[in-house]
């Protein structure tokens, strides 16, 4: 029995090899020890390895320093990663994970692995997603490595736990998940560790498919893990007791468990006097609901409310309407409609020119619809500011779910009028109520209410009432500091 597995061993190897030399970049090189007369085979994949390591580090000690066997070859290498193996399915993955593979022909039933990656990664550069004038200017890169380091550097402590996934039966995509020892959750890191085991999956090659394979509600316009590329942020949320999750080949961090707020507050506030950070956090929550809000209360005013205009007002708008063909749900839409186009030219084009086909087709294209008569100088402005105002958003992901929420109320609004907008918020705030992020409600702590963690959701009160961690995480230790603290309150 044993003589038939060795056979299938090797012949399982020497149909991998022939598959392997169909590919150009890949090569298998014989040599010789000269002390002991010993030949020697290395296979590898010349694009994923640095043949530098190989020619430094392995190949002359390979060839001048004796060995017998195979165990041999760990002894006299000058390499940190060196394994052994007698599991030939293991060749295929080793190899196209940066591995080479060294075997005596004199013990075909073994394996030596040398690591010898070749690592092509970008210089760590600005945010540029979530940019601060305030605060460090690091953001995280593709490599999965450099991104742990940029957290091991601001967390250097023993509770930093990292555990690695591979996911993907085609891509083999690396995942890291870090959470901090003795204050998150285990029922947290257990939940997480569950569902991306659980995916099933042919490449992953970004995180936002993550976020898609493992949120609670697929069927969400809203994101409900938290994308950063902010390494001060994510350090912060795991000393808060939550979980980061990093993928190979994303230059973004994903946060779970999170909140609505979360997707509000810009981590630059917390750089800023508590005042100042409250003003600004409370303006981009205005600027949202203004943004969802304005168009239909435009459209529901005009169709079904207009006694509810002041008499000024209403001959303002009366004057900006009289040579308008169109009602106003067909010119909300018609500018609405304009205003997506613009964006989703200026974000596809390269940054130049999106720039200004942004600026210059905006002004072009609403000038001329109200020359034309196609909509309300009024209406113009009003569009204008709603989209102006979902700019405000800081995360990029709530932005787009922000967008797409003024349809449906546009829509309600031209059916009832302010009780259509009503109805849509109810259905809205129905959806948020219901929903969550790892188990936890997404919309806490306005529901259900917490008062120590309002303390850091619409406004931002200052560090030292805020020694106390989030109460909805259930972290294991809700102490932040020692000294105050808000348990007495």
């Amino acid at each position: 029995m044993g003589w038939f597995s060795k056979y299938n061993q090797q012949q399982e190897r020497e149909e991998l090899e022939k598959f392997l030399k169909r590919s150009k970049d890949f090569k298998k090189v014989s040599y010789i020890n000269v002390p002991t007369n010993k030949q020697f085979s290395i296979w590898f994949i010349s694009t994923l390895i640095d043949e530098s390591i190989l020619q430094e580090n392995a190949l002359p000690y390979l060839l001048e320093k004796p060995f017998e066997k195979i165990e041999d070859v760990k002894k006299i290498i000058a390499l940190a990663d060196v394994q052994i193996s007698t599991d030939p399915t293991e060749i295929e993955q080793k190899l196209f994970t940066g591995y080479v593979l060294l075997t005596l022909d004199s013990d075909r039933h073994h394996y030596v692995f040398l690591a010898a990656q070749k690592e092509l990664v970008r210089s760590i550069s600005t945010p540029e997603v979530e940019f601060s004038v305030i605060g460090p200017k690091e953001a995280f890169v593709e490599s999965i490595d450099q991104n742990v380091n940029l957290i091991r550097k601001r967390l250097p402590v023993k509770e930093l736990i990292v555990e690695e996934l591979t996911l993907g039966s085609l891509s083999k995509t690396k995942l890291s998940i870090l959470y901090m020892d003795g204050i998150v959750d285990p029922a947290n890191v257990q939940t997480v560790m569950e569902r991306l085991k659980n995916v099933e999956f042919d490449a992953i090659t970004d995180s936002s498919y993550i976020v898609q394979l493992i949120c609670d509600n697929r069927n969400s316009p809203f994101p409900q893990l938290l994308d950063t590329e902010r390494p001060d942020r994510v350090t912060s949320i795991l000393a808060e007791g939550k979980i980061a999750i990093f993928v190979d080949g994303s230059p973004h961090a994903l946060i779970t468990p999170t909140t609505l707020v979360e997707f509000f507050s810009s981590f630059e506030d917390y750089f800023l006097n508590w005042v100042l950070a409250s003003f600004f956090r409370l303006i981009r929550l205005f600027a949202v609901a203004f943004s969802i809000l304005v168009t239909p209360v435009y459209v529901a005013t005009l169709s079904y409310h207009y006694e509810l205009i002041p008499t000024d007002l209403m001959n303002t708008l009366v004057t900006s309407r009289r040579d308008i063909p169109l009602p106003p749900i067909l010119e909300a839409f018609f500018l609405e409609l304009t205003i997506e186009l613009l964006r989703e030219a200026g974000a596809r084009l390269p940054t130049k020119v999106g720039q200004t086909i942004g600026i210059v087709g905006g002004i072009v294209i609403g000038t001329a619809s109200v020359e034309a008569g196609l909509t309300s100088n009024v209406l113009l402005i009003i569009v204008a500011l709603a989209a102006l105002a979902s700019f405000t958003t800081p995360v990029y992901k709530m932005g787009n779910a922000i967008r797409l929420l003024r349809f449906p109320f546009l829509f309600f609004a031209e059916l009832w009028g302010l009780l259509g907008i009503v109805l849509c918020f109810c259905f809205l705030m129905t959806h948020l109520i219901r929903l969550t992020s790892l188990n936890r409600p997404f919309l806490e702590p306005l529901y259900p209410p917490r008062r120590t963690d309002l303390k850091d959701s619409l406004i931002r009160l200052p560090f030292n009432k805020q020694s106390l961690r989030p109460e909805a995480l259930r972290t294991k230790n809700p102490v932040r500091y020692p000294g105050r603290s808000d348990i007495d309150e």
